[in-house]
Formats: C-alpha cells, sequence, structure tokens
C-alpha cells in the first residue's frame, strides 16, 4: 500500500516530466507527425539541447555540465515517455519502502546525473530520459536485495535481476538505446544505496532531508532556468 506521501511524490515527478516533454514539443520547429511509435511525437534535437540534454554534442554547443541533471527530465517520444513513467510508477514505491521518501529521490536524481556523467565520457552525442534515474533505482533496489538477505531480500533481489536482464536484452535489440547511462545511473544507485543505507539499517534523518532538498531545488532551478530562457526568445 503506497501512503499518500508517496504517491503525491510521485505524481509530482510525472508531472514534471510530462510538462517538460511538452515544453519541448512547443520550443521544436519543424514538428512531424508518424505512425513508427519509437519517433511519434519526437521533439526537435535543438529543442532538447536548448532544454538541457546531455552528451558530448550538446557540451559542445553548450559548455554547461549541468545538463547531467536536467537531461534525466527530458524525453524523445511519446512512447518513450510513457514506457519510462510506467516504469516509475513501479519502481519509485518499492525503493521509498526500503530507503524512505528523501533517499529515493536523491538517488533518483544523483543516479541519473551520474548516468549522463558516464554518458559523456563514453562519447555519447546526445542523450536524454529518465531511464538514467531509474536504473538507480533498481541498483539501489539491487543493493537492498543482496545486501539484506533473506526471504525478502532474496525477492527482491531476484526482481531486479529480472529488470537488468529486460534491460539488457532491450540495449542490444531496439536502436539508439544509451547503454551508457543505463549503466551508469544502476552503478550510481547501487553506489549511492551503500552510501545511504536502507531503512532497517537507519532511519531517515536530517541529512537525508537536507541532501534531498538541495538536490531537488537545484534541479529545479536548472529546469525552470531553462524554460523560463526558452519564453523569453520565442517572445523576442
Amino acid at each position: 500500500m503506497i501512503d499518500s506521501r508517496t504517491k503525491f511524490t510521485i505524481q509530482v515527478l510525472i508531472w514534471i516530466n510530462v510538462i517538460m516533454y511538452v515544453v519541448s514539443l512547443l520550443f521544436s520547429r519543424g514538428l512531424h507527425f508518424n505512425m513508427n511509435p519509437l519517433t511519434a511525437l519526437a521533439p526537435s534535437s535543438d529543442a532538447l539541447i536548448f532544454l538541457g540534454a546531455s552528451g558530448t554534442m550538446a557540451l559542445a554547443l553548450t559548455h554547461d555540465w549541468s545538463n547531467v541533471f536536467t537531461a534525466n527530465w527530458l524525453h524523445g517520444s511519446l512512447l518513450h515517455i510513457l514506457f519510462n513513467m510506467l516504469a516509475l510508477r513501479t519502481l519509485a514505491p518499492l525503493t521509498t519502502k526500503e530507503f524512505g521518501l528523501y533517499r529515493m529521490l536523491s538517488i533518483y536524481i544523483l543516479s541519473g546525473a551520474g548516468g549522463f556523467f558516464l554518458s559523456c565520457l563514453g562519447g555519447v552525442p546526445l542523450t536524454i530520459g529518465a531511464s538514467a534515474g531509474l536504473c538507480g533505482l533498481i541498483g539501489a533496489l539491487f543493493y537492498f536485495g543482496w545486501s539484506r538477505g533473506g526471504i525478502w531480500g532474496k525477492m527482491v533481489f531476484d526482481q531486479t535481476k529480472s529488470w537488468i536482464f529486460s534491460l539488457v536484452l532491450i540495449g542490444l535489440i531496439l536502436p539508439n538505446i544509451n547503454n551508457w547511462g543505463h549503466g551508469g545511473g544502476f552503478a550510481a544507485g547501487f553506489i549511492l544505496a551503500f552510501l545511504f543505507g536502507y531503512e532497517e539499517r537507519r532511519r531517515s534523518g536530517k541529512i537525508d532531508i537536507l541532501i534531498c532538498t538541495g538536490m531537488s531545488l537545484f534541479t529545479c532551478l536548472l529546469l525552470f532556468r531553462s524554460v523560463f530562457q526558452g519564453i523569453v526568445a520565442m517572445l523576442e
């Protein structure tokens, strides 16, 4: 059973992603409709870079490393955002149950940044999507299941192994999948889970609230800056 605070937080996360996706469509020039589900309602590359996409090409144009935080909130098509938001609704409640709401949010934000940072080091030219942060949640749950043990720990561990297998399979089959981002997000989530600990070992405290608040405000300010600059540019 998801408590009301967790449910509200997940809804806010989803709405931020949806709003950024709609904004990216509005900022796109020459938007084309097609019947390919993988590219239907795809924002333009220019709009995505302007709003904070990551990757070597984006860095070469903007020289702004803060895009490793903003890229986690942008999506490249309708199917892309639908798939990621469904995954978020599955992963966030379970991660919150084991790590608490504040640590879940911190893991999601920081592992997303970690995934896109590794993507830049790996030479990925342009990359976006919540999957880096989602892989961070999977990495945290993988650590929890492996570390806790017992019947419940084994169940979580086995479930995360099936998710990892699915991610690897998708990465091999579908084009334009950022495996660097997935791997980096997973590794960051695993490391952060080890550093933060989970609820059975340490209850959430002031440091968790401070980290979560700082990361959330920083990310929101970056997103707001991008949208505000875009609105000003459109009005000029």
